[in-house]
């Protein structure tokens, strides 16, 4: 390999910027997260295995406290969500944003407040609506014309249920056009444009069962600028003024959604924070003041910035196949416990770890073992040029939309997930088995 190549995978293998703050490296190659090497995880729970660094949701869920102290921030369950992960983010203050039933119910049962949940949803069952009426969620974003009044009748007379708007600002954002959601052209929200939002408002407002408390506006996922947010912003704050001047009514929340984006790969850009937090509160005081409103309380949905980096997906390398012109890393896993890359074409760093030193490199394609010539974890990526079969690979940034978009594809059964902090390591999710598929499957 070229000494361009090497030079890249050995900087690589320096630099921790994607990594949690946490990971250190180990004198035999290795590396450790959370205090705990990632080659003892794969030895005690075996491979595939999603390494989860407890400490690192908890200083991202501070950084978002400090960044936005006035602001109520709800953590997107979507992104990844178990009992564990509802106490983190309850303990460090969190409110939580569900959209659906399952969510819901998971993070009641294990314990956090339903009148902190907010839920959301294209198509919201009726069984997410009562569940969310009976266990005493705090909001229901209304997300359709259709769900005016199917929810007012769910709530039935004498009681009220706190409501949103999700509305559609027409600002195109986000890394992939399949997570860009503040377009006239997508399944999402009233847009602003030919009075839908404005509609659906006055409508809900005729409601007696229904208590409109703000709108929310998501724009998309992955986003790194600050611009979109605050033209975003702009306009539905403008929306506000029309329904004060037209309804009467000054509401008293914004929610603005999440998408902040992060960087999955060492020089990818990531949002600024502070600079997201100071421009919206700049913005949202200068545009309320403009229009004469009351500034609303401004809400922010982090979910995928929180979780993210605090993942690492251990796999082991079951195969390396030379072709003339490609080699294929296959390793245990693959697109049934990620499959971003084949839906959004993401692009990891994945590191090999257990090795003392790396003489050459050459550049791989990291695939997973399912039958679809899409399952690829990495594409054209400096590994060894003598990566073997049962050597261990880490991708960093792993934490989010990867286990909560897992499928059981092939049977092979989803990963556990494993916490580590202060050098301990334990369980949170088991391994899917095949006795689960089995105990499912009741027909003959």
């Amino acid at each position: 390999m070229t000494t361009a190549a090497l030079t890249e995978v050995l900087a690589n293998a320096e630099d921790l910027s994607v990594w949690p703050a946490s990971t250190t490296c180990l004198p035999h190659g290795g590396l450790a997260v959370g205090g705990v090497p990632l080659t003892e995880i794969a030895d005690r729970f075996d491979t595939p295995a999603y390494v989860l660094d407890e400490e690192e949701i908890r200083a991202r869920c501070r950084t978002y406290r400090d960044a936005f102290p006035e602001a109520e921030v709800l953590y997107a369950a979507k992104a990844f969500l178990c009992r564990a992960v509802v106490r983190w983010v309850c303990e460090e203050g969190f409110g939580l944003d569900v959209c659906s039933a399952g969510e819901l119910e998971l993070a009641v049962t294990a314990g956090f407040p339903p009148e902190r949940i907010v839920l959301h949803g294209n198509a919201k069952s009726p069984r997410d609506i009562d569940t969310a009426l009976c266990l005493g969620i705090g909001r229901i974003v209304i997300d359709s014309p259709s769900e005016i009044a199917r929810l007012a009748a769910a709530v039935g007379p004498g009681r009220r249920q706190k409501v949103m708007v999700r509305v559609i600002p027409g600002v195109s954002a986000g890394g992939h056009e399949k997570i860009r959601t503040g377009t006239d052209d997508q399944k999402f929200g009233l847009s602003l444009t030919g009075g839908y939002a404005q509609h659906a408002i006055a409508r809900i407002l005729g409601q007696p069962q229904l208590e409109l408390t703000g709108l929310h506006c998501h724009i998309g996922s992955q986003i790194s600028s600050v611009e979109p947010y605050v033209t975003a912003l702009r306009r539905v704050v403008g929306l506000m003024a029309r329904i004060r001047d037209a309804q009467g009514v000054v509401l008293p929340e914004l929610n603005m959604g999440g998408g902040h984006g992060i960087a999955y790969r060492p020089g990818e850009p990531a949002l600024d924070l502070t600079a997201l937090a100071r421009r919206l509160r700049t913005e949202l005081i200068e545009s309320c003041g403009a229009a004469a409103l009351t500034v609303p309380r401004l809400i922010v949905e982090p979910g995928r910035a929180v979780a993210g980096p605090a993942g690492v997906a251990v796999y082991r390398v079951l195969a390396v196949k030379h072709t003339t012109d490609k080699v294929f890393v296959a390793v245990d896993g693959g697109m049934s416990d990620n499959p971003r890359p084949a839906l959004y074409g993401v692009r990891y760093a994945p590191r090999v770890i257990g090795r003392r030193r790396i003489v050459n490199t050459r550049r791989a394609t990291v695939v997973g073992r399912h039958c679809e010539a899409g399952d690829v974890l990495a594409a054209d990526v400096p590994l060894p040029s003598d990566i073997r079969p049962g050597e261990l690979l880490a991708v960093p940034v792993a934490g989010a939309y990867q286990l909560s978009m897992a499928s059981g594809y092939n049977l092979v059964g989803r990963p556990p997930v494993v916490a580590v902090r202060d050098g301990h390591a334990r369980l949170l999710v088991r391994r899917e088995s095949l006795d689960d598929f089995r105990s499912r499957d009741i027909g003959i």
